[in-house]
């Protein structure tokens, strides 16, 4: 009896593995794959079944080869339209709604970054079904965990909607293999444009420095460097690096940064190795953006200099100086992180 009990649960475990499947709505560049993409394609092979990503965009073509070696990509659709210019979320919902239709996935997502989280609630209002933001751990095809409480708790959430729309916390899962696999590419007819919205221009911020989500190293400031001016004395350290450059939400906040420079809950999440903090206090928000960081399988060194040996970013700190970031001069905290990179 037992024995047959087992079988009968593997049978329906393997039948509704098998009909699962999730659609990935692949972020790019139109020439650039953006790697948050690999991270909600690992998500979506923890779910099981087959995994398919969508590509839109004016001239994207190119961006499914890279999509294709992908391990564990079954197949890659790919859109490409004049309205797609921008990829703005008016354009792309009836595309990912007619997609739906026709291919009937049981999972949607996509990566926690701003594009994920304009798209992804906007179309779960036209399926009527709920969105489970920033996930950070698959559980089952129906379970999910995610953060509450600026990172200071975690909630398993079991999800009975008819279609499952998730954004996946890229931090929280190892990118996809980016070799090996052999998706099949398809071209789907895109919806007539909904004219809802134009898009005119971007204006982005030029920076021969790593970009800040992606950065193996992170220098950030705080409201201790008391001025934008202030700020040259990380920006030469993170020069001297090779690293990215954040602020808290206080620098920003006071005017010395912009704000695509924060680090924290409402800013960027970032997964450096090391991340060093400098005039930094430590608020909860900047805590949930890079307490977690990590880079593979290393564990991240957090380096913080304060004068207030008080401050809460001590309580997470590998190496901590308590001094004056005005007394600490630019050699002595580059060969402080040489001598933890060694460690």
């Amino acid at each position: 009896m037992f024995t047959a009990i087992n079988r009968r649960s593997l049978g329906q475990f393997a039948t509704l593995w098998r009909f699962q499947s999730t659609l990935v709505r692949a972020e790019h560049h139109n020439n650039q794959l953006t790697p948050i993409t690999l991270n909600a394609i690992t998500a979506a092979r923890k779910v099981g079944g087959e995994v398919t990503c969508l590509e839109a965009g004016t001239n994207c073509a190119m961006v499914a080869e890279p999509i294709s070696k992908v391990q564990g990509v079954k197949k890659i659709l790919v859109a490409q339209h004049d309205c797609y210019k921008g990829l703005l979320p008016e354009e792309l919902t009836p595309l990912i709604l007619a997609t739906q239709k026709q291919f009937n996935f049981t999972h949607i997502c996509a990566g926690a970054y701003a594009f994920g989280k304009n798209l992804l609630p906007r179309m779960s209002a036209k399926l009527d079904v709920a969105t489970l933001s920033d996930i950070t751990e698959v559980k089952s095809q129906d379970t999910f965990v995610r953060t509450i409480y600026a990172d200071n708790a975690l909630a398993t959430v079991k999800c009975n909607e008819k279609v499952k729309v998730f954004t996946v916390r890229g931090t929280s899962f190892e990118p996809a293999a980016v070799a090996g696999g052999r998706a099949a590419t398809e071209q789907v007819a895109s919806p007539s444009p909904a004219g809802m919205s134009e898009w005119l221009e971007q204006s982005l911020t030029k920076s021969y420095r790593p970009e800040l989500t992606s950065a193996k190293v992170v220098v950030s400031g705080g409201r201790g460097l008391k001025s934008g001016e202030n700020f040259k004395l990380l920006y030469d350290l993170a020069d001297k690096m090779g690293a990215a450059v954040g602020a808290s939400r206080a620098a920003v906040d006071a005017g010395y940064v912009p704000n695509d420079m924060q680090v924290g809950q409402t800013g960027k999440i970032v997964v450096p190795d090391p991340y060093i903090a400098v005039g930094i206090s430590g608020a909860i928000p900047h805590l949930a953006g890079m307490k977690d960081s990590k880079v593979q399988l290393t564990v991240t060194r957090v380096i913080v200099i304060n004068k207030d040996p008080e401050a809460p970013i001590f309580q997470v700190a590998d190496y901590g100086l308590v001094e004056d970031l005005f007394k600490v001069s630019l050699s002595m905290m580059t060969r402080l992180d040489i001598v933890i990179l060694k460690v």
